[in-house]
């Protein structure tokens, strides 16, 4: 029987055993980026609903959808997907990019989520080495990738996943996996209340709310996992990034500045590169301020 040590001291096994379970979860986050905010739109609806005591009878009857139910189809002619035409990147590839069944192009999106969770999760075993610290990273990895597709399509930031990412994180340093506890209990903190403070800023300045509730957790949630010292280094690159690509959408695509950008990706952006480059960047920041 092979043991966790064992394991994690035979570099072949763990590379290759990583590559395929992210392949897999790749598949299971494309579900939950297509799924999740349908899931929370029903919800949401069956809230209002019952709010309002609408009639059982004028409410709007539907199949609730859930991430089992119902089995995935083609959007166009209904062909129900197959095992073999769902393993991750290889399917798309065999079937050339289109339906088995009706020969309708499937989007690329697809198996390039599948391929960006597996080349993340290696570089992050790569970066991190091969502990058990590194395999608890890739749970983070693995929701900032889907927290990053679901705000770019939605522009939401679901609780069901920010949430659990902030416990996990205190949860894990409470034995001190990543950072002591106090820095991540207070990364934490400082995390929400710092979003939370500009949120209510812009507000009285402007009226207007510059972003969402979903930013707060989601920075909490890197100050769980990463401790409050590498979150101004969190928000400098999330902002400059953020910064960068408005400007040049509102340049190059004439994108109006009353059409909101998601800064969720930005986030998940900065906080990544801190977890894998981590060191580093507090090193040049702590030398910057002259600590």
């Amino acid at each position: 029987m092979i043991t966790l040590d064992t394991f994690l001291a035979t570099p072949w096994l763990i590379y290759f055993t990583v590559t395929l379970v992210s392949l897999c979860i790749g598949s299971f986050l494309n579900v939950v980026i297509l799924r999740l905010p349908k899931m929370m739109h029903q919800d949401w609806r069956c809230q209002c609903e019952e709010f309002l005591e609408v009639p059982e009878k004028q409410r709007k009857q539907e199949d609730r959808i859930t991430l089992a139910k119902p089995a995935s189809t083609c959007p166009s002619c209904g062909h129900g997907i197959r095992a073999w035409e769902n393993i991750p990147v290889v399917s798309y590839l065999v079937l050339r990019g289109r339906c088995a069944s009706c020969k309708t192009p499937i989007s690329a999106r697809y198996p390039v989520i599948e391929a960006i969770t597996a080349l993340f999760s290696v570089i992050t075993l790569l970066l991190l080495g091969p502990t058990v610290a590194a395999l608890w990273a890739l749970l983070m990895v693995w929701s900032l990738i889907a927290l990053t597709v679901i705000d770019f399509d939605t522009q939401l930031l679901p609780d069901s996943i920010t949430l659990p990412l902030m416990w996990l994180g205190l949860v894990l340093n409470y034995f001190g996996v990543f950072v002591e506890f106090g820095q991540a209990f207070w990364g934490a903190v400082a995390g929400y209340l710092s979003l939370w403070s500009v949120y209510w800023l812009f507000k009285l300045v402007t009226g207007k709310e510059g972003m969402g509730h979903g930013d707060f957790k989601l920075l909490a949630a890197l100050g769980a996992w990463l401790g409050w010292q590498l979150l101004p280094a969190v928000i400098l690159l999330s902002s400059v990034v953020g910064a960068v690509v408005g400007i040049s959408l509102m340049v190059f695509r004439k994108h109006g500045r009353e059409v909101p950008i998601p800064f969720g990706p930005y986030l998940a952006a900065a906080g990544l590169l801190c977890l894998w480059f981590g060191p580093e960047i507090q090193a040049f920041w702590f030398g910057y301020l002259g600590v």
